[in-house]
Protein backbone atom coordinates (compact mmCIF):
# COMPACT_ATOMS: atom_id res chain seq x y z
CA UNK A 1 0.00 0.00 0.00
CA UNK A 2 1.28 3.70 -1.15
CA UNK A 3 0.82 6.78 0.69
CA UNK A 4 -0.98 9.54 -1.14
CA UNK A 5 1.51 12.38 -0.07
CA UNK A 6 -1.06 15.02 -1.02
CA UNK A 7 -3.53 13.10 1.75
CA UNK A 8 -0.70 13.02 4.27
CA UNK A 9 0.39 16.50 3.84
CA UNK A 10 -2.93 17.84 4.02
CA UNK A 11 -3.30 16.03 7.23
CA UNK A 12 -0.83 17.20 9.13
CA UNK A 13 -1.17 20.79 7.78
CA UNK A 14 -4.33 20.53 9.59
CA UNK A 15 -3.38 19.06 12.62
CA UNK A 16 0.14 21.54 13.33
CA UNK A 17 -1.64 24.50 12.12
CA UNK A 18 -4.74 23.76 14.64
CA UNK A 19 -2.80 22.99 17.41
CA UNK A 20 -0.54 25.74 17.09
CA UNK A 21 -3.98 28.03 16.39
CA UNK A 22 -5.53 26.55 20.01
CA UNK A 23 -2.74 26.96 21.72
CA UNK A 24 -2.17 30.70 20.51
CA UNK A 25 -6.11 30.92 21.41
CA UNK A 26 -5.60 29.89 25.03
CA UNK A 27 -3.03 31.73 25.17
CA UNK A 28 -5.06 34.58 24.19
CA UNK A 29 -7.52 33.97 26.90
CA UNK A 30 -5.40 32.88 29.49
CA UNK A 31 -2.43 34.14 29.50
CA UNK A 32 -0.37 31.55 31.39
CA UNK A 33 -1.62 29.16 28.96
CA UNK A 34 0.88 27.10 26.64
CA UNK A 35 4.01 30.18 27.28
CA UNK A 36 6.73 26.97 27.26
CA UNK A 37 5.24 25.79 23.55
CA UNK A 38 4.93 29.39 21.67
CA UNK A 39 8.91 30.20 23.10
CA UNK A 40 9.47 27.24 20.94
CA UNK A 41 7.32 28.15 17.86
CA UNK A 42 8.92 31.55 18.56
CA UNK A 43 12.65 30.01 18.21
CA UNK A 44 11.23 27.64 15.25
CA UNK A 45 9.03 30.30 13.19
CA UNK A 46 10.92 33.40 11.50
CA UNK A 47 8.68 36.92 12.55
CA UNK A 48 6.77 35.30 14.80
CA UNK A 49 7.29 37.06 18.44
CA UNK A 50 5.36 35.35 21.36
CA UNK A 51 2.88 38.05 22.65
CA UNK A 52 3.33 41.11 20.60
CA UNK A 53 1.00 40.79 18.11
CA UNK A 54 -2.59 39.23 19.67
CA UNK A 55 -4.30 37.56 17.24
CA UNK A 56 -2.46 38.41 14.08
CA UNK A 57 0.85 36.66 16.09
CA UNK A 58 -1.52 33.22 16.42
CA UNK A 59 -2.31 33.53 12.46
CA UNK A 60 1.04 33.99 11.96
CA UNK A 61 2.30 30.96 13.64
CA UNK A 62 -0.58 28.77 12.94
CA UNK A 63 0.35 29.36 8.95
CA UNK A 64 4.00 28.54 9.62
CA UNK A 65 2.72 25.41 11.07
CA UNK A 66 0.67 24.91 8.47
CA UNK A 67 3.10 24.93 6.15
CA UNK A 68 5.59 22.81 7.74
CA UNK A 69 2.73 19.94 8.35
CA UNK A 70 1.92 19.99 4.44
CA UNK A 71 5.90 19.93 3.77
CA UNK A 72 6.90 17.15 6.48
CA UNK A 73 3.83 15.00 5.19
CA UNK A 74 5.11 15.19 1.83
CA UNK A 75 8.50 13.81 2.63
CA UNK A 76 7.46 11.13 4.71
CA UNK A 77 4.79 9.82 2.20
CA UNK A 78 7.46 10.04 -0.28
CA UNK A 79 10.14 8.55 1.52
CA UNK A 80 7.67 5.77 2.97
CA UNK A 81 6.58 5.04 -0.92
CA UNK A 82 10.31 5.10 -1.80
CA UNK A 83 11.28 2.25 1.05
CA UNK A 84 8.04 0.22 0.18
CA UNK A 85 9.13 0.03 -3.13
CA UNK A 86 12.49 -1.27 -2.70
CA UNK A 87 11.58 -3.74 -0.11
CA UNK A 88 8.95 -4.96 -2.91
CA UNK A 89 11.74 -5.75 -5.23
CA UNK A 90 13.90 -7.12 -2.94
CA UNK A 91 11.50 -9.87 -2.38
Amino acid sequence: MKLNPLRLGCALSILFGLSCFCVGIGNLIWNRYGIAFLKVMESIYPGYTFGRWGFWGVLVVALYAALDGFIIGLVIAWLYNICKCEKKEKA
